[in-house]
């Protein structure tokens, strides 16, 4: 099994929606996490509830710093995905174990003002953009994180349109 953290700036919305895809795409060949630079204290309740339309648990989520991942005692991550241009940007803790960092930008669900069904279309074109990308990373097999060209395999994956 392999560890995955997935990054953004609060930990409230994004991250929040990769983890829980993750954990239900990767069917136990991840453990996924995620986490913030500045984490915003709680969840999007719009990301919990994207989740709930979709039949995956909600259960646990909690915004919390990136900085928990990056102790002696944090799990070894395989791989690091921001998903936010901010977090991206940001100089990061360094990770033990030296993972793979890629950047999969996905625009900010939370961003989006209006009513019960705007907010959601929005965050749902983020679970979408994010339940592809996974996809595309999975089909890539294992193998990916020991190839020479893996690092920039899994990074095109966040360049596509999808």
């Amino acid at each position: 099994m392999r560890n995955a953290l997935i990054l953004c700036t609060a930990n409230s919305a994004r991250s929040v929606l990769g983890e829980a895809l993750l954990r239900h795409l990767g069917q136990g060949r991840f453990a996924a996490f995620s986490a913030g630079s500045t984490p915003r204290g709680s969840v999007n309740p719009d990301a919990l509830a994207c989740l709930e339309r979709r039949g995956l648990s909600t259960e646990g989520f909690r915004s919390k710093s990136w900085e928990e991942f990056a102790g002696v005692d944090a799990p070894a991550m395989d791989l690091i995905i921001t998903v936010c241009d901010s977090a991206a940007g940001e100089a990061c803790p360094v990770w033990p174990g030296h993972p793979m960092v890629v950047h999969w930008g996905i625009p900010d669900p939370a961003s989006v003002e209006g009513d019960d069904a705007t907010r959601g279309a929005a965050f749902d074109l983020a679970y979408q953009r994010l339940e592809r990308r996974i996809n595309d990373m999975l089909a890539l097999g294992d193998e990916v994180f020991e190839a020479e060209d893996g690092k920039s395999r899994l990074a095109a994956i966040g360049t596509s349109f999808n």
